[in-house]
């Protein structure tokens, strides 16, 4: 039973790294605890609990979770201190071991977090058994719960946080096990909640005055795994909530980016002429070394079937570089296959060693200079296409979704096809926050990130 007078009166500070799906979900947490009575500690104060939602998708990611912790805990001396995430499930014992860590769950028992929180609080400083593990707060031995390859739970996340868009978490998992990446491990198997339930949830953020919802997810497209249905099923029921008129799918990988999806998005009333395709490498050496599920010729095709009915679509692009087994040649191959695609925005990772991962049989390994060199190309050739696609749309009309702005500062927002649109800082009016507004789309701003609004 949750004991929720322990709750009462307290703050909560949170930390989030990582994903889309992780920020979801802390903003979920967020909401959860406020309903329990506790409130987001302000700037300066001292919270009584700290809540790290971590990430593990690279040798850095690893290295922030390890600074933000520590500093959390420097902030909030005496604060209860909880850590979940990526990088809690795949290094649950050495996150225990950090100075001033009470509570780590892994993937499985974040779903639970209100009731491990209500079970702890009152008891911190004593012994207690749970699960046939003992430890003792005063010996400074943190309860973790070791990570299981069995994760089966399936925690509902659909909030805003601080944003004007929704996050709504339609899966979790990953059946996929690239050579190079560990979240299969971290998050479990692909599963998701049922339709019914996904619609519920984006009516109830529709009440609450939301207008766009963004679709979050490890393996969006492999949804249906738990229930037997199909991802264009639950865009088509989604599309049909009113109220919402804004919807943004995060990533699907190219295989289960149908035909049918695009031509459905293409002609639907709230799904934006806006994708978000991780390719990794444009070298199909490359990609069967990452025993990806597609080539490049597949892809192509993809952005091609998109560009041929959405042509002001906006095409993002995750790219990986240095991982073993690219070789110059092969790089170069990713470089021109890039250079000569329709897309939009090329989002650039270097590869990062995972411990456990099949990659490292690989032999080819890319020194650290060449990465740094080959990420600095692919990052210009972005900035360059992404500068060409927001100059073709200078001069036209646009719909804008603003975000509310911090008092003094310029206002933001999005187009349909997600060209970033800035409004002065003397022209910002908290009323058009989270308000659909035509503008005249006018030049790029000095730093090139966005369009001014012609006024």
């Amino acid at each position: 039973m949750i004991n929720s007078s322990a709750f009462q009166g307290k703050k909560a500070a949170y930390y989030t790294l990582g994903c889309k799906l992780n920020f979801s979900e802390t903003s979920t947490f967020g909401k959860l605890l406020q309903e329990m009575g506790v409130r987001t500690a302000e700037k300066g104060e001292q919270a009584d609990i700290c809540l790290i939602n971590t990430c593990s998708v690279t040798e850095v990611a690893d290295h922030k979770c390890r600074q933000a912790i520590h500093k959390m805990v420097r902030q909030h001396p005496g604060a209860f201190v909880v850590v979940t995430g990526c990088y809690a499930q795949l290094e649950a014992e050495a996150v225990a071991k950090i100075e001033g860590v009470d509570l780590v769950l892994g993937s499985d028992e974040k779903a639970q977090l209100i009731q491990f929180l209500s079970e702890k609080l009152d008891l911190r400083g004593e012994w207690r058994e749970v699960r046939g593990e003992r430890y003792d707060q005063r010996q400074g031995t943190p309860y973790y719960i070791k990570k299981t390859k069995d994760i089966k739970s399936f925690a509902p996340s659909c909030s805003r946080g601080n944003r004007t868009r929704y996050f709504l978490k339609v899966q979790d998992g990953c059946d996929y096990f690239c050579t190079y990446c560990t979240i299969p491990y971290a998050r479990g198997f692909s599963r998701n909640p049922t339709i019914a339930s996904l619609v519920e949830q984006a009516e109830k953020a529709a009440r609450e005055g939301g207008k766009e919802i963004v679709l979050t997810g490890v393996n969006i497209g492999d949804f249906g795994k738990t229930t037997g249905e199909k991802f264009i099923d639950l865009v088509q029921a989604l599309d049909r909530v009113e109220g919402i008129s804004r919807y943004r799918i995060s990533s699907l990988e190219p295989d289960l980016l149908s035909d049918e999806l695009i031509a459905f998005c293409a002609e639907s009333r709230a799904f934006m002429p806006h994708f978000h395709i991780p390719l990794q490498s444009g070298s199909d050496t490359v990609l069967k070394l990452m025993h990806r599920h597609y080539d490049a010729q597949l892809f192509a095709d993809k952005i091609h079937r998109i560009k041929t009915l959405m042509p002001d679509a906006f095409i993002g692009v995750d790219v990986m570089v240095g991982c073993r087994g690219e070789t110059p040649e092969c790089f170069e191959e990713t470089y021109t296959f890039l250079n000569d695609l329709d897309v939009t925005q090329l989002h650039v990772f270097p590869y990062s060693e995972r411990p456990g991962t099949s990659a490292l049989s690989i032999p080819y390994v890319v020194s650290d200079k060449d990465k740094k060199l080959r990420s600095k190309r692919l990052l210009e050739l972005s900035d360059e296409k992404t500068e060409a696609f927001y100059r073709r749309h200078i001069g036209q009309e646009a719909e804008v979704l603003f975000e509310k702005a911090t008092r003094g500062r310029a206002m933001h927002g999005f187009t349909r096809n997600y060209i970033r649109v800035e409004l002065p800082a003397k022209d910002a009016d908290p009323a058009l926050d989270n308000q659909l507004v035509k503008v005249r789309l006018g030049d790029l701003t000095p730093d090139r990130q966005a369009l001014r609004v012609c006024l």
